[in-house]
């Protein structure tokens, strides 16, 4: 179709892990940038939105783009006109995400990370929610056509929800897929250009169903298992250890790394070192959430991320980043592309011009028949001008797709007892979960973390 203009909304702007990449692969998009072009920020944080604006007409100026930049405070005035609206929001990421890692296992709960699956999950999901859905039904008033390109956690429960409440045209989006290509690549040491692998499966809980050369057709799943064999069982062990004893136990290889996939299995925590290191803090010396500093977070064991000076000059803020602004800069003044697929999809539907994408977030319309129709689930889409079309995945073993299915009534519960204000749905929803363990303690979590969280979370009750 033809198109005369493209205006993008950034929502949340103040995302350092979203919003430089966004404004950067817009920037660089030969096609994005052939017709007028404006671009809007929003984020509620003012100091944020800030440092974005900042950002953003530094890029500008670097790209030498005709962009019409605004930065606004209210979404209304951010959603006028939109075609495409990213978004990837969050409140006190830090703050609240060391409750899900943390309050979980206080109840003997086995919470590896805490941001997408376990009982840590549903409240970041719960929370996320009701702003999620906001934006949503407020496009339905100002920009009912346009697309929602989500990168918020976690993606597959936030989408589902959009999608089953609202009529918004919803995909979530993540580079998890890539980390998997990745690792593969590394262990059979063919570039990773010369791979086709095709998936399904969750976010953060994905499985390659087929892994090919490219041009030959040649299945690389033989080889893959033989060498997975011969590589040291402790190489980057805490990164892909899980991975491999899921391939050698289920047949199919897991991405995108033992902290994301542990979240959905009740055995993942001994293969997963650096969960004891997440958000460590001494109970002792430091309350974090009642006035206290909240601990660092340590994403994994890579890079030795407890090598650091004993006195350090960088006292950690309330946000758990000691400086925040420092991801708004540019570096050697020089725009990078990101490898995120929200720019991608969005020239591929505003100019018609086709392209695969490695991974989708969308609901179930019959592309993977072992897993409930409409939950949303990880695939492989191609985009054009007509939208997405997610690809039939090769059929998941079984287990897998037990695994997996469990997740899709999970987020059906969640949405329910969203709608319903019912902690009894939550509580279900809970005592599915395979890193539960005890009904007594299920039902205590939830009146802590309702109490802890009452300021964001939706009302829920008995």
């Amino acid at each position: 179709m033809a198109i005369s203009k493209i205006k993008f909304a950034i929502i949340g702007a103040g995302s350092v892990s979203f919003c430089p990449a966004t404004l950067s692969d817009i920037l660089l998009n030969e096609r994005v940038n052939s017709v007028p072009l404006s671009i809007a920020l929003m984020d509620i944080n003012e100091e944020a939105l800030r440092a974005s604006e900042g950002f953003a007409k530094e890029a500008i100026a670097i790209s030498g783009r005709d962009v019409k930049l605004t930065a606004t405070t209210c979404l209304e005035t951010a959603l006028e006109d939109a075609d495409f609206v990213i978004t990837a929001i969050e409140l006190e990421r830090y703050y609240y995400w060391s409750m899900d890692f943390h309050i979980p296992r206080r109840y003997g709960f086995r919470q590896i990370y805490g941001e997408n699956g376990g009982p840590g999950g549903m409240f970041h999901a719960l929370r996320n929610m009701p702003p999620m859905l906001h934006i949503a039904r407020t496009m339905e008033k100002i920009c009912p056509d346009a697309w929602l390109l989500n990168y918020t956690n976690p993606e597959a429960k936030l989408i589902e929800a959009v999608t089953r409440l609202t009529k918004i045209k919803a995909v979530g989006l993540c580079h998890g897929d890539g980390m998997g290509r990745h690792q593969i690549a590394r262990f059979l040491d063919i570039p990773v250009n010369e791979i086709d692998a095709e998936l399904i499966g969750l976010n953060h809980f994905g499985f390659f169903t087929k892994i090919t050369r490219k041009g030959t057709g040649e299945d690389l799943y033989p080889l893959l298992k033989e060498r997975e064999k011969q590589i040291n069982l402790l190489a980057h062990w805490d990164e892909y250890a899980l991975s491999r004893i899921m391939l050698r136990t289920f047949g199919l290889y897991c991405y995108p790394g033992a902290n994301h996939i542990g979240e959905y299995i009740a055995w993942a925590d001994e293969m997963l070192a650096s969960a004891k290191l997440q958000y460590f803090y001494d109970p002792v010396m430091n309350d974090p959430w009642n006035g206290g500093e909240v601990p660092e977070f340590i994403y994994s064991l890579s890079g030795n991320p407890t090598e650091r000076p004993l006195e350090p000059n960088d006292k950690k803020g309330g946000a758990g980043d000691p400086a925040y602004t420092r991801h708004f800069t540019i570096k050697e003044s020089k725009l990078r592309g990101s490898g995120e697929y929200g720019v991608p999809i969005a020239e591929a539907i505003a100019f018609d011009a086709a392209r695969d994408i490695g991974a989708v977030n969308v609901p179930n319309a019959g592309f993977a028949p072992e897993l409930p129709a409409g939950m949303v689930v990880e695939v492989g889409a191609t985009v054009d001008g007509r939208g997405i079309h997610p690809k039939k995945a090769a059929a998941l073993p079984p287990a897998i797709a037990s695994m997996i299915a469990t997740q899709g009534a999970i987020h059906r519960l969640l949405i329910e007892a969203y709608q319903e204000q019912s902690r009894y749905k939550l509580l279900q929803a809970m005592l599915i979960d395979p890193t539960v363990s005890t009904y007594h303690n299920s039902v205590a979590l939830i009146n802590e973390m309702c109490e802890r969280q009452k300021e964001i979370l939706p009302v829920m009750k008995w």
